[in-house]
């Protein structure tokens, strides 16, 4: 990338993850925060309808309505699925939208504390940006899911990326991560911004990236009823190593169910409450080191 020029901010893509949601409403409210002098920030409501009823989304998750093939289907007429047109037209287009970073601030029920979850992490911009915010904000993670972003919102733009915020309920306000949230959209800003006036220090570091593998679904009958819930040794250890024969599931009569892979896994998204319609109990990553 050779300067950076139009940068937007995107939250309520999900209408009951309130901390992007009101970050956005307060960017609108006072502009000055998120301007700076070498690009243009825009900020964009992404489900009104939805935050309007606090509902993840009316009939479909708009955060999975951005594939290409989708987006040029005229046949699919779900709110979201329209709405999610209408963004993509308002962006430019995927894959040729003027617009260089869309930020997209989401929340989540599991323990994630504050997640960068990139598309395109194989290009050095992206992975000098990861590098510089695991410095500045050590308790930030990496992850790197491009199978599942390609399907988001932010990835109408090339170096789209989400911002994950948790553990927070749904429809419910934490003011610490707010906080954390807002300083580490203010810091990823002010990046971009030495990034056009050429001040960053080109100097090699190790990051360290969580790399999605699969989807792990809970244990269930022939009807597709839940048998299991998710052990009390595994809840709230996200990005933390579960070994094969660590306890991962414990059923209702108090049998543990065990992790029968072969190497050590990262856990992330342990027990998202919105991924319980999706069959999803947690997904699994592997941890590398990648020199910037």
């Amino acid at each position: 990338m050779n300067r950076i020029n139009k940068v937007v901010l995107v939250g309520g893509t999900h209408g009951n993850e309130f901390t992007g949601a009101y970050l956005i409403k307060k960017f609108e409210q006072y502009p000055h925060l998120i301007q700076r002098d070498s690009f243009e920030t825009l900020t964009f409501f992404g489900n009104p309808k939805a935050f309007e009823v606090a509902r993840r989304y009316i009939d479909k998750d708009l955060n999975r309505c951005f594939k290409i093939q989708d987006l040029e289907n005229p046949t699919l007429s779900t709110y979201e699925e329209i709405r999610a047109k209408d963004i993509n037209e308002m962006l430019g287009g995927k894959g040729k939208s003027p617009v260089d970073i869309i930020l997209d601030l989401h929340s989540t029920t599991s323990n994630m504390g504050l997640s960068i979850l990139l598309d395109n992490f194989l290009h050095p911009f992206n992975l000098q940006l990861a590098a510089h915010l695991s410095l500045t904000h050590p308790e930030v993670k990496v992850c790197w899911a491009p199978l599942i972003e390609s399907r988001c919102l932010q990835s109408i733009s090339e170096f789209g990326f989400a911002i994950e915020v948790g553990a927070v309920a749904q429809a419910v306000l934490n003011a610490e991560l707010f906080q954390k949230t807002e300083k580490l959209v203010e810091t990823i800003l002010d990046y971009l911004e030495a990034y056009n006036q050429g001040s960053i220090s080109q100097t090699n570091s190790t990051l360290t990236l969580y790399e999605y593998v699969k989807d792990i679904d809970y244990p269930r009958n022939d009807l597709g009823e839940i048998q299991a819930m998710i052990h009390p040794q595994l809840q709230f250890r996200d990005y933390e190593p579960l070994n094969p024969g660590d306890p991962m599931f414990l059923t209702f009569d108090g049998k543990e169910i065990v992790y029968e892979g072969e190497s050590t896994v990262y856990p992330i998204f342990i027990n998202e409450a919105a991924y319980y319609e999706k069959g999803i109990a947690m997904g699994l990553t592997e941890k590398r080191h990648v020199t910037v």
